[in-house]
């Protein structure tokens, strides 16, 4: 994480409570030798040590070596500290480990990186190890084994592979690892997500196949979406004719959070770009916490003390959400009392319907329920737009084509519906196009072996984490023509789909596990973008060059972009 220089904050949950506060509130419920050569080395090679091992584990640190103002000195004390108490726990659980074991596994792992004694591979990861471990594929393969401290991770990087694990072995590899920072508060036990193959995760299932995210459940909300996109229409046409550039990961995760709020609840979650920004970087910290390295889930000893304070922040952002949808719940049941009670027949009502004859669906069940479809959806959606639309400002014969498109079947400046969706299939291209480049979750969820799995001569282990390097197979040059061009027109020449079924494009993962929410994402973001380029110009603000974007990727569990997209609209001609 960068360090900030900015004034403190207000707290989140403050102005995201202000917008509620008319619900009901909720009732109270090694050595330290290592960093040296030798006992003679000088004071000044033991600084140059201890600044490697400072650099290697500042990942793992970010507080400490990031916001901290103490001086270097005294920051590399607390990482040779740090990186002590790490070791001394680790090479006791290892050590009772190896006493354990009579002899090696008897299997064949697929190749990798030689791990290091206690830390195995953990070394080779940069703050993008998405990169890290495509570069480190090209050395050993597409089925490449690692040690990530005490833990076995199998990484996939060609479509072949991804087949194997997300089609031809899913009945094994269809379970989760659960990263420390999502077992708060309960959540891994009801985290339709990361909950394991169950009786509750197929009745989770089939709630949001057969009513959630039915067609037919979908089509009769249109109209919400629609008032939702054309309320983002007014509020950038209001920057538009005040000159003012537009934040668009802000606007978009407002009109998308608002959406969601409205399918579900049938009220707005969020009534200004001030309190979108806030709950924003609420909903980023949750994913980017999830996807933070974290020594705890590396050396499962360390759980107990959770060394870099993740699971404890975490627990304070998922109790801020909970807490929003308890409220939003508790009032929904007031509302329902009596003889002439209020019905919205929104999902809320829903999955209310439903925990009158099945106890699963209580209603802490569905503020965790909510909470997954509330992370999960609007942080995608908002990094895959403005992915998008940086793409289509940066490339502007692709944006006039766009254009063209859209001016041929609809009209310019014309209202977008859902149902021109399918007579669209440039701006259908383009999103696809954007997914492969910028795939929004890029190792999709870690996945575990449930036993040992063979895959092409080598075994995965039991227990091991499998992730699919999606990232890596949307840049595989054996596939795809110019593989870092944003070139939507390979689309329209293939029949490639992101639906599953084409292991070269698998934004929504896969198998039993591919997201429930696909079809009503795509929705939302053909609908969004469309919307945007049709209604207006698009210019950068302050005379920037298209050369001088900045494209850079900021890792979490979602890739969102490093520099926020800033773009000032133009009103169209006619």
């Amino acid at each position: 994480m960068a360090a900030s220089t900015e004034t403190p904050r207000q707290d989140t949950s403050t102005s995201i409570t202000a917008s509620l506060n008319k619900l009901p509130s909720k009732p109270p419920a090694t050595t330290s030798n290592t960093l040296c050569h030798s006992s003679r080395q000088t004071r000044g090679e033991e600084t140059v040590a201890r600044a490697k091992w400072a650099v290697a584990i500042a990942p793992f640190f970010p507080a400490a070596m990031q916001h901290s103002t103490a001086p270097f000195s005294i920051k590399m004390d607390f990482v040779s500290s740090a990186l002590f108490v790490l070791l001394a726990c680790t090479t006791i659980h290892v050590a009772l480990s190896f006493l354990g074991r009579c002899r090696k596994p008897h299997y064949k792992l697929p190749p990798g990186p030689y791990p290091l004694p206690i830390i195995g591979n953990l070394l080779e990861l940069s703050n993008k190890p998405h990169q890290s471990l495509a570069k480190l594929a090209k050395m050993h393969g597409p089925l490449m084994s690692l040690k990530m401290g005490q833990i076995t991770t199998i990484v996939v990087s060609s479509a072949e592979m991804a087949k194997e694990v997300l089609l031809t072995h899913d009945h094994l590899l269809s379970n989760r690892t659960i990263p420390q920072s999502v077992s708060v508060l309960n959540h891994e036990n009801y985290s339709l997500a990361f909950i394991p193959v169950s009786p509750l995760w197929r009745d989770l299932r089939k709630i949001c196949n057969a009513q959630l995210f039915a067609r037919n459940t979908l089509e009769a909300s249109q109209d919400v979406r629609r008032n939702k996109v054309q309320q983002l229409l007014s509020e950038i046409h209001q920057s538009c004719q005040n000159g003012e550039a537009v934040d668009i990961g802000t606007a978009i995760f407002k009109t998308t959070i608002n959406l969601l709020s409205n399918t579900i609840f049938s009220v707005d979650l969020v009534q200004s770009a001030g309190t979108a920004g806030e709950f924003k970087e609420l909903v980023s910290n949750i994913t980017e916490l999830v996807g933070t390295p974290n020594l705890a889930d590396y050396f499962p000893v360390l759980k107990m003390v959770d060394p870099q304070g993740i699971k404890k922040r975490q627990a304070k952002n998922v109790a801020k959400v909970l807490d929003i949808f308890y409220r939003l719940v508790d009032q929904r049941l007031k509302q329902r009392e009596g003889p002439h009670a209020d019905v919205h027949n929104d999902m809320l009502d829903v999955l209310l319907n439903i925990s009158q004859e099945n106890k699963m669906m209580d209603t802490t069940m569905i503020q965790h329920l909510s909470h997954d479809l509330f992370v999960a959806g609007t942080d995608t959606t908002t990094s895959t737009l403005e992915w998008a639309m940086s793409e289509l400002v940066r490339n502007p014969e692709t944006m006039s084509k766009a254009i063209e498109e859209l001016e041929l079947m609809i009209g310019r400046g014309n209202p977008v519906k859902e149902s021109d969706i399918a007579r669209l299939p440039y701006l259908q291209a383009i999103i696809r196009e954007t997914f492969r480049l910028h795939p929004p979750v890029p190792f999709l969820l870690p996945r575990k072996a449930e036993t040992d799995v063979n895959i092409c001569g080598f075994t995965i282990p039991k227990d091991a984490q499998v992730l699919v390097n999606v990232w890596t197979i949307g840049r595989d040059s054996s596939i795809w023509d110019n593989p870092s061009s944003f070139y939507p027109e390979r689309f329209l020449e293939a029949d490639i789909d992101v639906k599953g079924r084409n292991f070269e494009l698998t934004p929504f993962g896969g198998g039993r596990r591919i997201c429930p929410g696909m079809l009503l994402a795509t929705r939302m973001l053909l609908l969004m973008l469309g919307s945007l380029i049709n209604s207006f110009e698009w210019k950068l603000e302050d005379g920037m060059k298209l050369e001088d974007m900045d494209m850079d990727e900021k890792f979490g569990i979602t890739l969102q972009k490093a520099q926020p997209l800033r773009v000032v609209p133009v009103k169209i001609n006619n």
